[in-house]
């Protein structure tokens, strides 16, 4: 069982009210310049219904007198299985690929889960798919939603696997390309496998970054394999090894030409170094942040781990220099399996992909606010290219690197805008929360 502490997390006082700080001059809205570190945090196979389907006003599993009122069938019991609170810290989830997402979603029926379950085979109880948990379990996850912002349809960007979702974060896209370093070459795929050696020739953000003088790091947490074989998961592909000069699954970024070719490389750094920025005020201005698996939530590893991880990653910033010009976000990068009841819009070949939880951390957000905005990873480019790049896009027509993706996701019409999740009328006050702490 959890046992939950409450810490005091210190949040540092800020340093420039509002009229203080610069004209923006980087994005279309003047509030954007209050922010000038953008940290994304990327954790893994937990769909939203799964972690706040019961979280009080999200969009979530609909209930009536006290009990669900969807079920999904279970083919080899030949019954209904309704969502129920699972107090288990370790899940075990099931498969997530493109075939996979299919059989759940089963043409917007959502009713595939726990078949689909049957077939993996990974979990000894396969109606464990259909398990949701609260803040009893997730103290820290529902704390942050309590104290600042959660997104409720924050869809992965593609309908497919860790991999995959990671290049999506960082490029918009994923694809196969003919002709290696041709980017004029490629075309949309839902299946990257690192058992080759792979090369990713299309445009990923650290391109405009780079040519726009804006800094960045991505920041990867080693895990060797043998913490993955510790806790039984016996997915393939998931991380066997991490680390961050080569690339793999989580890792994307040592693969791609366009940060070879900029000399970039470097910027792909230890996840310690990460910490130790935020510590000492120099964040650069855009990170991400990969765990191991041991502290990433991917099944089968107990969920507490991660909040701790991710917990020890916010304190750094909240107690650091950087605090009040910071935005972090925290995401989950695909649906591990479980269940989620809300059938995803369809946008192109690549997704999106069902539901996985969103979280805004920033002293500028809103207090307690749901954010019932359709999202996908590709407003966190549009975010980040609004902040610092005067909202210009990943767009081969405009952005002097051309490849062949088939749209610009940032330009999808629907797609919602984060900067919604803010409060810019009035510098935030110098305070501290108290932030439960899981041991």
């Amino acid at each position: 069982m959890l046992v939950a502490a409450m810490t005091v997390m210190a949040i540092a006082p800020v340093r420039a009210g509002a009229s203080d700080l610069p004209a923006s001059g980087r994005g279309f809205d003047v509030g954007l310049s209050h922010i000038q570190h953008v940290v994304i945090i990327m954790m893994e196979n937990r769909s939203f219904d799964t972690y706040f389907g019961t979280y009080p006003g999200a969009h979530g599993i609909p209930f009536k007198n006290g009990k669900p009122t969807i079920c999904v069938p279970d083919p080899k019991k030949s019954k209904c299985i309704y969502p129920y609170h699972d107090t288990s810290l370790k899940n075990y989830g099931s498969g997530h690929g493109e075939a996979d997402f299919l059989l759940d979603r089963d043409n917007g029926k959502m009713d595939g889960f726990i078949r689909d379950a049957d077939m993996d085979r990974r979990d000894p109880n396969p109606d464990e798919v259909m398990g949701y948990h609260t803040g009893a379990e997730l103290p820290i996850y529902w704390s942050y939603a309590q104290n600042f912002v959660l997104q409720d349809q924050m869809y992965s960007a593609t309908s497919s696997w860790s991999a995959i979702a990671h290049l999506y974060m960082v490029s918009g896209w994923s694809a196969s390309c003919t002709v290696p370093n041709d980017p004029m070459t490629c075309s949309t795929i839902l299946n990257v496998s690192y058992n080759k050696t792979p090369e990713f020739p299309w445009t990923d953000i650290t391109w405009l970054l780079h040519a726009a003088n804006v800094s960045w790091g991505y920041y990867v947490y080693p895990d060797s394999g043998s913490e993955q074989m510790a806790f039984e998961d016996p997915q393939e592909g998931a991380v066997p090894f991490q680390t961050y000069s080569i690339g793999s699954d989580w890792n994307p970024l040592p693969d791609f030409d366009d940060v070879k070719q900029d000399d970039q490389v470097s910027n792909i750094q230890p996840g310690l170094n990460f910490e130790s920025a935020a510590q000492a005020g120099a964040l650069p201005a855009v990170s991400w942040v990969v765990p191991n698996f041991r502290n990433s939530d991917h099944p089968s590893t107990p969920v507490n781990f991660g909040q701790q991880f991710v917990q020890k990653l916010v304190n750094d910033v909240a107690n650091g220099p950087d605090w009040s010009t910071t935005a972090i976000f925290v995401t989950w990068d695909d649906w591990g399996g479980f269940y989620d009841g809300v059938n995803p819009p369809n946008v192109d070949a690549g997704g999106y992909g069902f539901r996985v939880p969103g979280l805004l951390i920033s002293p500028w957000s809103k207090h307690g606010y749901i954010d019932h905005q359709e999202l996908s990873f590709d407003a966190y480019l549009k975010f980040i290219e609004d902040v610092f790049l005067n909202s210009a896009r990943i767009d081969p027509n405009k952005d002097g690197r051309p490849d062949s993706r088939p749209d610009v996701r940032e330009d999808y019409q629907n797609l919602g805008d984060l900067t919604s999740e803010f409060d810019f009328s009035q510098p935030p006050p110098a305070m501290r929360r108290l932030v439960p702490d899981v041991r």
